[in-house]
């Protein structure tokens, strides 16, 4: 028997709503944990994972029989579950509708990694590669005009 073999690195970012600083402390343990319980349910290796208060960076190694935006729904939609519904005394949670990927070679999966890894030192130092992160000058809140 056959199976697939599927080699496609997927970096990811997403925005919390309206880019409030909710991922501090308990809230941002809990949520990596719900990305990652989610990732290993769905099949999708984690490479890396990291962000600052505002956003997170997930670099993927995609499952064959999932696609990139079911990925997300499902990794969003679990970890803002877990905050709403089983962290004591969390704030009110929600993402931003938007998300970003961006296809990874093998040969840069390194420097990637580094990236994502290094979020905050990068958001700190000034050295943010500005097409792989949010931006408020994008329409991030797309479903807010939606019936």
């Amino acid at each position: 028997m056959r199976h697939a073999r599927v080699t496609v690195f997927v970096h990811l970012v997403w925005a919390t709503w309206d880019r409030l600083p909710f991922l501090t402390g308990d809230v941002e343990r809990r949520v990596y944990r719900a990305i990652g319980d989610k990732c290993v349910a769905l099949g999708a290796q984690i490479i890396a994972l990291g962000g600052v208060e505002d956003h997170v960076h997930l670099l993927v190694r995609l499952p064959a029989a999932v696609s990139i935006a079911d990925l997300v729904k499902h990794l969003k939609g679990a970890s803002a579950h877990l905050i709403t519904h089983e962290t004591p005394n969390a704030p009110f949670f929600k993402w931003q509708g938007a998300y970003a990927a961006f296809s990874v070679s093998p040969r840069h999966l390194h420097e990637a990694t580094d990236y994502i890894t290094h979020q905050r030192q990068h958001h700190q130092a000034g050295t943010l590669i500005p097409a792989l992160e949010p931006s408020d000058d994008r329409d991030d809140h797309e479903d807010r005009d939606r019936p």
